[in-house]
């Protein structure tokens, strides 16, 4: 039968929001969720990108539309799923995708370059899972909310302060939220892309991949396989499973698609302990730090390529 068997995923009957989906990943993963068969809120700030995205989808036999608007504020959240409900009426996946970069390290960052990350990725996340759940519940019959976390959340990443304390934010709703929403039959799972998107062009060690992608030739296996890095269209087939009914049973999971390589994120938890009857002392905790908990410290940071 061969790795790609009869059974595609159909979403026929579903409607969809893509935050950020005229432009990079969530345009991938609009036009995906469309030719699965689902009717798609196409959201962006970007009037001209929203408007081309509802055209391809529909010029393709599937059904889009546009609402344009930047996520964040509650009021931006309720238009979309309002937007759903008016053009399609109903609301059963929510991808929250929307994000800008300003990128800075620590000491040249400014609040203005953190608040809007912020602003954008954490909140805008929040605003519009709320306002999803929200729905769902008044619908009944359960929903998805599918969110979008980052290698960076996990691992830190060099000028990145306020990307990545929103992309480990956004793991940490993940599981909050799959306990909350369990009982309604509402999944709710994060999405770790790794997609060559203009986010990723412009890290210097990405220049001559970049300039292949530009060029439009096929990513090398070091990529693809090694880093399991490739284009947004191979991380929007992540987003039409979880949107599924394959993947009810899946929630509270931060889950990694790029190129070749699909994986499942470990979670934070304890991995050494040791105990001082009574409590530990300053002194107690130098003293025996080294022989107990402190043997081997964590890792951190996202290894490019060329590098160990």
């Amino acid at each position: 039968m061969g790795m790609h068997m009869a059974t595609e995923i159909e979403l026929n009957g579903k409607v969809a929001v893509v935050t950020g989906g005229g432009k990079g990943l969530g345009l991938a993963v609009s036009k995906a969720l469309a030719k699965a068969g689902a009717a798609v809120v196409v959201n962006d700030v970007d009037e001209s990108a929203a408007q081309e995205a509802v055209d391809a989808i529909q010029a393709e036999g599937g059904r889009a539309v546009a609402e344009v608007v930047a996520i964040g504020s509650s009021q931006a959240a309720q238009r979309c799923i309002d937007r759903a409900v008016d053009a399609f009426g109903r609301l059963d996946i929510m991808c929250a995708n929307a994000g800008i970069l300003r990128d800075k390290v620590l000491w040249n960052m400014s609040d203005d370059d953190f608040d809007s990350v912020i602003e954008t990725h954490l909140r805008g996340t929040f605003t519009c899972a709320r306002a999803a759940v929200r729905r769902f519940r008044e619908q009944g019959g359960g929903g998805r909310l599918i969110l979008v976390s980052s290698l960076a959340g996990q691992r830190g990443n060099f000028g990145q302060t306020n990307y990545a304390a929103a992309k480990a934010g956004i793991a940490a709703f993940a599981r909050t939220w799959a306990l909350e929403c369990d009982r309604m039959g509402v999944t709710v799972n994060a999405v770790l892309p790794m997609a060559f998107t203009q986010m990723v062009a412009s890290i210097p060690a990405m220049a001559p991949y970049a300039e292949m992608v530009a060029q439009g030739k096929a990513l090398p296996s070091e990529l693809r396989a090694g880093m399991g890095l490739g284009l947004p269209e191979d991380v929007a087939p992540l987003f039409v499973f979880l949107a599924s009914q394959a993947a009810q049973g899946i929630t509270g999971q931060c889950i990694g698609l790029g190129g070749d390589k699909l994986s499942l994120w470990s979670h934070p938890q304890e991995i050494r302990h040791a105990y001082s009857p009574g409590g530990w002392t300053a002194g107690q905790i130098a003293r025996l730090w080294s022989s107990t908990v402190g043997t081997e410290l964590q890792t951190y940071g996202i290894p490019m390529p060329g590098q160990d």
